[in-house]
């Protein structure tokens, strides 16, 4: 067909034409030009142009009417937003389409049906504002499409309905927010090829992490039947993560982790009526339940589609929001749309915030600060976990004391008040992972605080945190740390929730020097691994049943807890990619592992689980090493399978040299290998004989990471968390100080990296200073410590300087 003034099909049209057909439609005619090419499906169309818009407003005499009412609009309140919306709409509505521009989008349509050798072709129907999908103004999800159209009278309905849309009171008010004046903005149609995924599935997919604006990741949706489900939120998506490095090496599987959504309605084609209203061409059924338990698509195919949106990234230069389509009557993948992702397109500034308290209040209670926040709301007093469903989403949890059976209570949780505890306790720990605000230690918080009574909890007053009466007033600044200076000493997280890895990738960091692995057992995986391996041996139904929920879909639970494992380390992995990512091997103790679900039928009661069966003596032992397999087999997928060969793991509380050959033995039985594809083995000294033998142990493993948490309670023989005894705590007792600093001098007779992970050396400056003296390679810090802890390394660095 001709180039005309009103229609352009999309082999006519490329990026440049953004004035013309706007933002989606330019966009669908540079891929059609280019992308195909490049092995990539792309359905046909033709687009009506933004004049075939201004003659249709014109010849209906609807430019004055519609200009007043835009500037009748009320832009303080918008109180009249609706009715100014609705005259709009309905001056359209009853408006004409000229006689020149309905002839030609009938020939166009008619020449579509021709190209794609269908008769009565169904298309697709969509808005494409001229300043739509530009990185600074996307009207996307603003105006209206129409799917399942076919035949004329439908295709000039649907037309005339997209140029309505672009005064929804949405449309109108986003014009205003962008600044945008009066008729500034016209419309382009878009008429493209309906693809049968009413039969199949369809999604969207975005090139860039669109939580954390990460980039190296491909975040994918599906669900069955068409995708306007996901796009307006009725449904629960299927999701898939794809990892850019890896994606092009075909002997790797580049998918981090796959979320099988609820995909609860089907949005399929209704049947039809000639000549029936636009709106009738669409119906949304519910997804039969034996669907809903399927994957929207094969994994090949996830792949595949990752691909196609790489190769588009790279053409447009840019992060994409991608629209895409599996065909059911061919089982071909269809790309459907493409436009710039716009929330995170741009750099994201570096910035950490610092919180200041505005006012006094009434201080009912002190203890000890967890980071440096400050946040306000209600109180809830628990007693036990089990009353955790009182707890409402954004309350203050005050309590005794918290254990691991409080942990997906604690995600709820705005802040975290305890009577007992110290700054290494559980609910210290937890709360760094979190990223929330707690104060632990108090003695008396349960007693001083109501239960309901609104109160402030601030953490930015120093060590001591502080609870005040009421809802105060606080202040938050952003500091940058884009320019801070990196220190030759190597700043690492400690971290435990994958959730949290993206957004901290983007602090100073030189990797990850401790991953928990605990973390994703007890909160994603949660069931104990034996009872996975022997569920033979589970005989109440509430257990059976529970495990049968978590793991639906997997042919077996041991599968179910490699792929769960596997997936929280590799997202970690990704995050800080190629850095080095420790990751501790778990070290739950005896009590901790029966509070997993099926736990109490394999675990042995112990009276002190913290010296007792954990860590290392597990692994091979005879009781829990079908349990180590699967940890194993979760590492060797991460790094052999996905190509992640930044993992290094890491083996707590090996109490003798001996026992360390058995565990590299075991490991080795199990596909992980030292030295093979790069892998590393640490161990953790925290036991005084790991110091004593340092020589010895430095033979068997490839680095040394000190736990100061543990090393300090064994080497001065109390409980951290014993109330009586924590004021006894301190990692600047001589004692400490001397393993530490033999640690570190035997780790370099043997030319081995050693590193520390705990709190000290961000609390204490004079503790980084005397690590930095001592030559350690890297220091690992909680999040909420990490700015503060690079600043201490600086100091010590700069003063060591000057000595030297």
């Amino acid at each position: 067909m001709a180039t005309t003034e009103h229609i352009l099909f999309f082999n006519q049209i490329g990026i440049a034409d953004i004035d013309k057909v706007g933002g989606k439609n330019a966009s669908l005619g540079e891929m059609y030009t280019q992308l195909i090419p490049m092995g990539i499906n792309i359905p046909n169309g033709f687009a009506v142009t933004a004049q075939g818009y201004r003659m249709f407003r014109k010849a209906n005499n609807l430019e004055k009417p519609l200009n007043d009412l835009l500037l009748s609009l009320d832009t303080k309140e918008y109180s009249n937003l609706s009715s100014i919306g609705e005259k709009a709409r309905n001056l359209i509505l009853s408006a004409t389409i000229p006689n020149e521009i309905r002839d030609e989008i009938t020939i166009a349509y008619k020449e579509l049906c021709k190209q794609c050798e269908i008769n009565n072709l169904d298309v697709a129907v969509r808005s494409s504002a001229t300043s739509e999908d530009l990185p600074a103004a996307s009207f996307a999800g603003r105006m209206e499409s129409f799917l399942n159209i076919s035949g004329e009278i439908q295709l000039l309905e649907a037309v005339r309905r997209c140029y309505a849309s672009l005064f929804t009171d949405r449309a109108i008010k986003y014009r205003h927010d962008m600044g945008f004046a009066g008729m500034d903005i016209a419309i382009s149609v878009g008429v493209q090829q309906m693809v049968r995924s009413d039969k199949a599935s369809s999604g969207v997919a975005f090139t860039i992490d669109p939580d954390s604006g990460f980039k190296n990741t491909i975040v994918i949706n599906g669900t069955f039947g068409l995708g306007e489900n996901i796009v307006q939120g009725r449904v629960t998506p299927d999701e898939w993560m794809v990892f850019k490095p890896t994606l092009f090496n075909k002997k790797l599987n580049p998918i981090l982790k796959s979320r099988c959504g609820n995909k609860e309605f089907t949005m399929i084609y209704s049947e039809k009526i000639e000549g029936a209203s636009v709106e009738k061409t669409i119906e949304n059924i519910d997804t039969p339940l034996t669907e809903r338990n399927k994957f929207s698509l094969m994994v090949n195919e996830v792949v595949k589609l990752a691909l196609w949106c790489q190769k588009i990234e790279d053409h447009y230069m840019k992060a994409m929001d991608i629209e895409w389509a599996k065909d059911g009557l061919n089982d071909q993948l269809y790309i459907v749309q493409a436009r710039p992702e716009t929330i995170h397109g741009k750099e994201r500034k570096q910035t950490v915030e610092i919180y200041s308290l505005k006012e006094k209040g009434n201080l009912l209670t002190s203890g000890i600060a967890l980071g440096n926040k400050i946040i306000s709301g209600k109180a809830r007093i628990l007693n036990n976990p089990q009353e955790g469903n009182l707890l409402q989403q954004g309350e203050i949890l005050v309590t005794d004391v918290t254990n691991p059976d409080w942990d997906p209570i604690l995600k709820k949780a705005a802040a975290i008040i305890t009577n007992k505890g110290g700054r290494t306790s559980h609910s210290a720990i937890v709360a760094r992972e979190l990223g929330t605000v707690a104060v632990v230690g108090c003695g008396n918080a349960t007693s001083v605080i109501k239960n309901g009574q609104e109160i402030t909890v601030s953490c930015a007053e120093g060590k001591l945190g502080n609870i005040y009466e009421g809802l105060l007033k606080w202040e938050i600044k952003e500091q940058d740390f884009s320019q801070i200076e990196m220190p030759k000493t190597n700043p690492m997280f400690i971290l435990a929730d994958p959730e949290r890895a993206f957004d901290l990738s983007f602090y100073p960091n030189k990797g990850v020097g401790l991953m928990r692995m605990e973390f994703a057992i007890s909160n994603t995986i949660k069931i104990h691994p034996n009872a996975l391996c022997e569920p033979e041996k589970l005989t109440d139904e509430t257990t059976i049943s529970a495990i049968k929920e978590f793991t639906k879909g997997y042919e077996n639970g041991r599968d179910y807890f490699v792929d769960k494992l596997a997936e929280a380390v590799s997202t970690v992995a990704a995050a800080f990619y190629p850095k080095d990512v420790i990751v501790r091997m778990s070290d739950f103790k005896s009590n901790e592992y029966a509070n997993l679900i099926g736990g109490k039928y394999f675990e042995p009661q112990e009276e002190n689980p913290m010296i007792g069966f954990r860590g290392a003596s597990r692994y091979y032992s005879d009781f829990y090493r079908k349990g180590f397999a699967l940890e194993c087999e979760a590492m060797k997928k991460v790094r052999n399978e996905m190509g992640l060969h930044n993992v290094k793991l890491m083996i707590p509380f090996c109490r003798t040299v001996e026992e360390g050959e058995k565990v590299i033995a075991e490991m080795a039985k199990n596909g992980l290998i030292q030295g093979e594809n790069e892998l590393e083995i640490y161990v953790m000294v925290e036991i005084p004989s790991n110091v004593l033998l340092a020589d010895k142990f430095a033979q068997l493993f490839d680095g040394f990471s000190i736990g100061s948490n543990d090393l300090t309670q064994l080497t001065l023989g109390l409980d951290r968390d014993s109330a009586l005894v924590s004021f006894l705590f301190n990692e600047q007792n001589p004692a400490v100080k001397f393993l530490i600093q033999e640690t570190i001098h035997a780790a370099k007779r043997n030319n081995i990296k050693v590193g520390l992970c705990g709190q000290a050396p961000s609390d204490i400056p004079e503790f980084a200073q005397f690590l930095v003296e001592e030559g350690i390679d890297s220091i690992s810090f909680n999040p909420d410590a990490l700015i503060r802890g690079i600043e201490n390394i600086l100091v010590a660095e700069r003063k060591n300087t000057v000595r030297i």
